[in-house]
């Protein structure tokens, strides 16, 4: 039975409370923020990948070297490119690990799909939204409501709504449960070069020109000198290409 947010913050215990309001895990390398993470919420915390960032990849693999049993998941939207679902086999393989899998409501996506057609995204951002809520938004909340914390490869540089982005904080859109971001100033030099020094799989379409993929038909390739968020809901403008799942703190989300 998933718990409520009540019982989530409960869970917390009031040294990791003052911990994170202290800041000093802002300080930490990321590492030693994974460190701290896994040893105060395992079993109860775990990884949301997009298998389509390298991020993700990255973090995967530092959870990996600190305890072969933590965990992950991802949230198959049923749009996603292979070459994501080839990595994720890659991954169970490389790290013999059991990948969690977490679709969308079939209802919803049927109701979705029988009113507004298959490609609605295209047509309003109002409707982009609303696929992203059913296909993501929705299941990461089902998926959440079990833990105690989760793991994201967020990265300040990545867009103008990352910015302000904490190592650790209390996730307020779902229940106050804690998220961590150890990459949060990570730059994309720094992810690659521990991609290329521990041999980490990454996506394929990476070496297409993709920086980072998602669905499909709301990724593309990018061309020289374009920015790496360019290919993503690239009919939209910068400001509103998130798809809800890290909303700002404004709206009573995370800060980010």
């Amino acid at each position: 039975m998933a718990q409520s947010p009540q019982m989530l913050e409960k869970s917390i215990s009031s040294k990791a409370l003052e911990e994170i309001s202290g800041g000093r895990l802002e300080a930490l390398p990321a590492a030693e923020v994974l460190e701290w993470a896994i040893k105060t919420f395992h079993p109860g915390i775990a990884l949301s990948a997009s298998f389509g960032g390298p991020e993700g990849m990255v973090v995967l693999d530092m959870m990996h070297r600190l305890n072969p049993h933590s965990r992950v998941f991802v949230l198959d939207t049923g749009r996603l490119p292979q070459a994501t679902y080839d990595l994720i086999d890659r991954v169970r393989d490389r790290y013999d690990k059991d990948v969690e899998i977490v679709f969308p409501e079939p209802p919803a996506v049927e109701k979705m799909v029988r009113d507004h057609g298959a490609n609605l995204f295209y047509e309003s951002i109002e409707r982009r939204q609303l696929c992203c809520q059913v296909r993501k938004v929705e299941p990461l909340n089902r998926k959440l409501a079990d833990l105690e914390a989760w793991v994201t490869g967020l990265r300040r540089d990545q867009a103008v709504t990352r910015t302000q982005t904490a190592k650790v904080e209390l996730d307020r859109a779902h229940g106050g449960i804690v998220k961590v971001n150890p990459l949060a100033d990570w730059t994309d030099e720094e992810v690659w070069t521990y991609v290329r020094e521990h041999g980490v799989p990454t996506n394929r379409l990476h070496t297409q020109h993709y920086p980072s993929v998602g669905c499909d038909p709301c990724s593309r390739a990018i061309k020289p000198g374009e920015d790496p968020r360019a290919g993503r809901w690239w009919w939209e403008r910068p400001e509103t290409k998130e798809c809800g799942i890290h909303v700002g703190e404004e709206e009573g989300g995370s800060g980010i």
